[in-house]
């Protein structure tokens, strides 16, 4: 149970260490311009990966079917974040 708990702690600060780096590139240079709705979207797309990637840890026990799932979703994140970002795939919820 104490293993769990630390992966979820884990989960929230690596979030929260991901959304610093658009913060303090924004700092030292005018290329990044996020604003709050920006960090609240990529916030919540991470933070529901990470829990969502938890969740199969914990149930999954194939351990084949495991690795698919994750790997699953770890491409489905960076196709929506790629997709939000630059439009890659022209759907109407492209940022470009």
């Amino acid at each position: 149970m104490m293993t769990q708990n630390r992966r979820l702690f884990g989960i929230i600060l690596g979030v929260l260490g991901i959304l610093l780096i658009p913060l303090v590139a924004m700092q030292f240079t005018s290329e990044v311009d996020w604003d709050l709705f920006d960090f609240a979207v990529m916030g919540t797309l991470l933070l529901s990966t990470g829990l969502l990637c938890e969740f199969v840890i914990r149930t999954v026990k194939n351990k084949d079917y495991r690795i698919g799932l994750l790997a699953l979703l770890v491409v489905a994140l960076f196709l929506i974040w790629a997709e939000l970002a630059v439009g890659i795939l022209g759907s109407p919820f492209a940022g470009s």
